[in-house]
């Protein structure tokens, strides 16, 4: 895939993309401290930078249940609204603050199953600069394994450098 953002190709190899992405992601962001804006162009962004990102995008911890998640700017079919911590992928990365790589979503135990062509999934927790978990991102695949320890590391940098960073608080 050959995305353009400010006239930059991408390149192809998976490190390098990701690499110019960040990049990228940073001169956008720079100075726009809106959650939402910097949410939603972090997510649309990702999604137009790997062909295999079939769903890309938010659930935020809701303020006034702050044991469940609320769907927040994404790109791709319809969204679930609610996911409470410790159910399916999403609720398991909010529940344990841990990266979820997950080969086949069917085979996950209590997968939801917002879009029934998604085959594989990744999901990031994203924490605000004091530490406390504010959303996740979740990323689907309708190929089987299509995320590994690459796309892990680079998610997580750029959860951190999107949120994290004493700016985007």
């Amino acid at each position: 895939m050959a995305e353009a953002f400010n006239d930059l190709i991408l390149p192809e190899e998976k490190t390098a993309r990701y690499e110019a992405l960040a990049q990228e992601i940073a001169a956008v962001l720079d100075g726009e401290r809106n959650l939402t804006a910097r949410m939603a162009t972090v997510a649309s962004m990702l999604a137009a930078s790997f062909e295999h990102f079939f769903w890309t995008g938010f659930y935020v911890v809701d303020p006034e249940k702050p044991d469940e998640l609320v769907v927040g700017p994404y790109q791709g079919s319809l969204g679930c609204l609610r996911i409470a911590f410790g159910r399916g992928v999403c609720g398991t990365a909010a529940a344990t603050g841990q990266v979820q790589v997950v080969e086949d979503v069917h085979a996950f135990p209590g997968h939801i199953a917002c879009d029934a062509r998604s085959a594989s999934e990744i999901v990031v927790p994203v924490f605000d600069a004091a530490g406390r978990l504010m959303a996740v991102l979740d990323v689907d695949s309708d190929q089987k394994a299509a995320f590994d320890e690459t796309d892990a590391h680079w998610l997580q940098t750029l959860m951190r450098q999107s949120f994290s960073a004493s700016e985007a608080a």
